[in-house]
């Protein structure tokens, strides 16, 4: 395990946590056990905490928080590694974790390059393991009925959408404080959009915009955004396109009803879907706790922490069964039948595009190409557009009234 922040809390530790005491079972591997072996942090301080008021039959993990933390931790007795770092460390880890062997599950983005991606494939295929991206909202039950009606033909071609996620300040003033410098919240969150479009209608990446604003989290000069808005140009086969506007911001003030605030819209030829997290969900207000300790609108899809009728405490939502999902591909890989057969059962593990490192290519386009042109804009230079398998290449950047081209990366996205 690496990296223990807010998603440790509300995903990974509920997880681990039940693991103890129900293991994974299936008819194919039986019962698999899923302890929290180690965890490798900067300072060592969250595990530290965590590990005071763990649960008794898990506080045994080791912790790691040197300078080569991660490569401490993937030479013990782990299987898989789950990576919850920031975005621009999941790259190292991951390399890491995959040539020392271990099945990875990689917190989204899965890399902010191509050639990394290109790389940790390579990788996973060498050493015969699995490489997974977390997109805990293509598990968000609305998610899967778009899917399921756009799969079945009742929702026809699609031909716009616009998706918006709001934070509070909270996020890039406090939480994530340390490493916020240089980064934009489209990279930590429009990619949740970016993959649900990508694996929903399955349409060719043609063309890529951005713009956004600072001034908040940092300079109004600065390399650091407070949100962006970001445009995706799709085609289809017979060259008609379908456009998405994405838009991002992690300044909206703390005491806004949602702790974050996500809706989304897509038009089709016969029909439309409108998606919101608050019009879906419940509004409470407790007198001294609202907005701050509890919000008011609450996600309990994704994560909710629970009394079950029978008396059981539970913490449950898409945002743990996503990681419960990937342990399971795993266990299957490992012990759902004979050795021999253990390269088929990996291939058909590999072939799951929801999640496989495989199929995160557009994704990680948007994401660069995205990255690319906020640079531009931070050094002077907005408006830039990317063409994505043009005939410059696989991605390139043109700046605005300019015959420069600049290639991002070459080979065929």
């Amino acid at each position: 395990m690496v990296g223990m922040g807010m998603i440790f809390d509300e995903t990974y530790r509920p997880f681990f946590e039940r693991s103890v005491s129900r293991p994974l079972y299936d008819p194919t591997f039986g019962v698999c056990s899923v302890p929290l072996t180690a965890v490798a942090t900067r300072t060592g301080q969250r595990a530290a905490a965590y590990r005071a008021k763990a649960p008794a039959d898990i506080r045994d993990f080791e912790s790691f928080s040197s300078a080569d933390a991660v490569e401490q931790l993937v030479e013990g007795p782990v299987d898989a590694v789950c990576i919850a770092t920031p975005d621009d460390r999941h790259f190292a880890a991951a390399k890491l974790a995959i040539e020392a062997g271990k099945h990875v599950l990689i917190e989204k983005p899965s890399v902010l390059r191509l050639a990394e991606l290109d790389e940790l494939q390579q990788l996973a295929i060498d050493h015969g393991v699995l490489a997974k991206v977390v997109y805990h909202k293509l598990l968000d039950p609305d998610h899967k009925k778009l899917r399921t009606f756009v799969a079945d033909g009742v929702l026809q071609h699609v031909n716009n959408g616009y998706c918006s996620l709001l934070e509070p300040k909270s996020i890039a003033g406090s939480q994530f404080a340390e490493w916020i410098t240089g980064r934009n919240p489209g990279t930590y969150v429009a990619v949740h959009y970016i993959k649900l479009i990508d694996f929903t209608f399955g349409l060719k990446l043609k063309r890529v915009t951005c713009t956004g604003q600072r001034g908040i989290v940092g300079p109004a000069d600065g390399p650091t955004w407070d949100s962006t808005q970001l445009r995706l140009v799709y085609a289809y086969p017979d060259d008609r396109e379908a456009a998405f506007d994405i838009h991002t911001s992690w300044v909206t003030p703390d005491n806004f009803p949602g702790y974050v605030e996500q809706e989304v819209q897509f038009r089709f030829d016969n029909g439309v879907w409108n998606g919101h997290s608050r019009k879906r969900g419940v509004e409470c207000t407790v007198e001294g706790a609202t907005p701050f300790t509890i919000k008011n609108t609450i996600n309990n899809h994704y994560n909710a922490a629970l009394l079950e009728p029978w008396g059981e405490r539970s913490q449950r939502g898409y945002g743990v069964e996503v990681i419960e999902r990937f342990m399971r591909e795993a266990a299957m890989v490992e012990f759902g039948g004979p050795l021999q057969e253990r390269a088929a059962r990996l291939a058909a593990a590999r072939s799951l595009t929801y999640n496989d490192l495989a199929a995160d290519r557009q994704v990680v386009a948007a994401v660069e190409a995205m990255e690319a042109i906020l640079a531009r804009h931070a050094a002077g230079t907005p408006d830039c557009v990317v063409e994505v398998n043009g005939p410059a290449g696989g991605l390139a950047l043109q700046p605005p009234g300019s015959a420069e081209i600049e290639i991002l990366y070459q080979p065929v996205v």
